[in-house]
This record gives C-alpha cells, structure tokens and sequence, in this order.
C-alpha cells in the first residue's frame, strides 16, 4: 500500500487519506509488525471489512457505520 502525498501548498488535499491511515497504522497493525504479502493482505481486508465498514462509526454518516448508512440509504431510497 502507498500512500500519495500533496503538493507542496496543498497541506489539507490528504488530510483525510492520512486520518484513515493514521487509525488504520494504530487500529489493524500487529506490535510485531507484517512479515509477508500474504498476511499484509489479510489484515487490510480484515480491517476494513470486518472492522471499519461494519463496526466503526463515523462522524460524517450521523455515527452510523458505512454498512448500515448504506443499507439505510438504499430503505429511503
């Protein structure tokens, strides 16, 4: 995974790439860190699909996880 950087002068362009992972860094990663692909994977996806979508509320969706703002975005819909 890489994250972009902004352009010089530009310092609230990824403020909010660099939130998600600040809290993906302290949240998902293991004291003793990734040693493989294979286990980098498996804690991105983890993550975000069992964890951020599904359990983690977010200011900006009314403190409602991203999977229940959907599932309640598609009943008014």
């Amino acid at each position: 995974m890489r994250q972009s950087m902004s352009r010089t002068g530009n310092c609230y362009d990824n403020a909010v790439s660099e939130s998600w992972f600040s809290g993906f860094k302290t949240e998902a990663i293991p004291e003793g860190g990734i040693h493989t692909k294979v286990e980098a994977y498996a804690i991105v996806f983890e993550h975000i699909e069992a964890f951020y979508n599904t359990v983690r509320p977010h200011t900006a969706l009314g403190f409602l996880t991203p999977a229940a703002f959907e599932l309640h975005s598609v009943v008014i819909a």
